[in-house]
């Protein structure tokens, strides 16, 4: 080397210190969110589960009453049992309804109706199998002219058994619906 030159630089190589040290995670600091220190006590919530909320809280059924089981569904609406503190208030026309109650024998004549009817409901939409009848022919299973349950031109979301079933038994059916869209509050759109 001559007085005038400086030495050559190694080549850089970073380091990184200790693995371990530079593996472990680094704890950050709690924090809250700002409407909770300016608005304490305000829940959050998905708006999935808001929705579902108010779809349970506000089921306006379509009752079709069919035979012998309808006496028993207007019953249930009556102020012994008293749906509406549930948030059930029956409703005359599909275009407002999001359940359709089908309570008695489905004949293969009547068929085209309630699935007509079943269509003209707006999504979401269920469907309640009142009674032996409406569920699987009920003591008619031998006529040809009746229907084998609804199901087979439905969907049916929920089947309340009893020939005919009592208002209680339309009463949990309604339960087990409300139970049904709040397990399925992320999967509909």
């Amino acid at each position: 080397m001559s007085d005038g030159e400086t030495p050559a630089a190694p080549a850089y190589a970073p380091d990184y210190g200790n693995e371990a040290e530079r593996l472990t995670p680094v704890a950050l600091p709690e924090q809250r969110a700002a409407y909770r220190v300016v608005m304490p006590g305000v829940l959050q919530t998905g708006v999935d589960a808001v929705l579902a909320v108010s779809r349970k809280s506000s089921l306006w059924p379509m009752t079709f009453g069919l035979a012998c089981c309808a006496i028993e569904m207007i019953g249930t609406f009556m102020s012994n049992h008293d749906l509406d503190r549930f948030g059930i208030v029956p409703w005359p026309s599909p275009r407002q309804s999001d359940v359709m109650i089908v309570s008695g024998t489905v004949t293969k004549k009547m068929a085209p109706a309630i699935k007509l009817l079943y269509e003209q409901m707006p999504n979401p939409k269920y469907v309640i199998s009142m009674g032996a009848c409406a569920t699987n022919g009920g003591p008619y299973t031998e006529y040809d002219r009746v229907l084998q349950g609804v199901d087979k031109i439905i969907p049916v979301d929920v089947y309340v058994p009893g020939c005919p079933p009592r208002p209680e038994s339309l009463l949990d059916g309604f339960i087990a619906l409300q139970e049904k869209i709040m397990e399925e509050k992320g999967t509909t759109g």
